[in-house]
């Protein structure tokens, strides 16, 4: 039996963990896996791939990104904005399909964010034999209490903060530290409780500079002279905008820049020196987490498993410790957002983190 695997969407720590995971499993019973070269791109003729076999797979458990490679454009970008779907060609599928064919594949394992799995559930719909594992720093995925790439991106957070620490502490300054998260706020607030941030902002949970600027003068008065912002990237300004960077035509908005709107805005509200930092794509880059690792390879085998009962049209679930399956149907276009009543959100009001509401 041959299965194919590819990587599709934004990079993430961990992904190495899960073709780690398929290629162990798939070996073990015998199966050659194809590893396709950058997503669905890789698929298309003249289809770029590699066989992969576990002495490919040494050593790949502690690199970040993917040996494989990624894109989140091309012919089979799904997402164009939040619960816009865009659907890909038949005659675009057709000539994947031919290499599915060719390679006499029994079995895609799709790695890939809510754009991919979407693309994914089109395939299945039309016949193919997918499996899903769910990928995104933003742990943002419907179906899944976690995804691999998130613990290692709320470390890269904490380390931002700790360091932030000790300089804000110094000049009795304000720092504003940008993360990523789109729509849901989970690196934010995770990141913000673990690395000692005074204020998080989400945005799920409207915020006023007014409430935020009494906070840090508050803090002022009681001595506390250094104050730590961290701001989701997706945040929303109080008056309704969403900071962008440009508008990434046929694909979804770029965000960024909301860390330094929101830095002036406080320089201006508290009179205190402010400072804006932004993480970018430190989040998604770099060693994954010992839990990352551990959690990508468990998905990996999960796959190969549902592979063998050929339960097809499924994404591979975290819930509860446990490793199990889902309909992809009931995972994709469905995002999992930070509730503002959580247990997590009062936990974290109740320690003293402003939230700006």
């Amino acid at each position: 039996m041959k299965i194919g695997i590819l990587n599709s969407g934004g990079d993430c720590p961990g992904l190495n963990a899960v073709i780690h995971g398929v290629v162990g499993a798939a070996h073990q019973l015998g199966w050659e896996v194809i590893g396709f070269r950058d997503g669905f791109e890789g698929m298309l003729p003249p289809a770029s791939y590699k066989v992969l076999t576990p002495r490919d797979t040494i050593g790949i458990l502690k690199l970040g990104g993917t040996i494989l490679g990624t894109t989140n454009k091309g012919h089979f970008a799904a997402k164009v904005g939040k619960g816009d779907i865009a659907e890909v060609p038949a005659e675009i599928v057709a000539k994947a399909k031919q290499t599915m064919e060719v390679l006499d594949i029994s079995a895609l394992v799709v790695v890939g964010g809510d754009g991919s799995l979407t693309t994914g559930l089109q395939l299945y719909r039309e016949g193919w034999p997918i499996i899903g594992v769910p990928k995104t720093i933003d742990n943002d995925l419907s179906a899944t209490a976690f995804t691999f790439g998130f613990d290692s991106a709320v470390s890269t957070v904490v380390d931002a903060l700790d360091r932030l620490h000790t300089t804000a502490e110094s000049h009795k300054r304000v720092m504003v530290l940008e993360v990523m998260g789109r729509h849901a706020g989970w690196i934010a607030l995770w990141g913000g409780i673990a690395g000692g941030a005074n204020v998080v902002l989400l945005p799920e949970i409207p915020f006023s500079f007014e409430k935020i600027s009494s906070f840090i003068n508050q803090r002022d008065s009681q001595g506390h002279h250094s104050t730590l912002v961290v701001v989701a990237e997706g945040a929303t300004m109080p008056e309704g905008e969403i900071v962008t960077i440009d508008d990434n035509a046929g694909g979804e908005v770029r965000l960024g820049g909301i860390g330094d709107r929101v830095a002036a805005r406080l320089a201006k509200t508290t009179g205190k020196e402010t400072r804006a930092c932004t993480l970018g794509h430190l989040q998604r880059g770099g060693a994954p987490t010992s839990i990352d690792r551990i959690l990508g390879m468990r998905f990996g085998v999960m796959a190969v498993k549902l592979a063998q009962e050929k339960k097809f049209g499924r994404m591979v679930s975290y819930q509860a410790y446990h490793v199990d399956s889902v309909p992809i149907e009931q995972a994709v276009n469905q995002l999992r957002l930070v509730e503002p009543t959580s247990e997590l959100v009062l936990a974290a009001k109740a320690v003293g983190i402003c939230f700006g509401d």
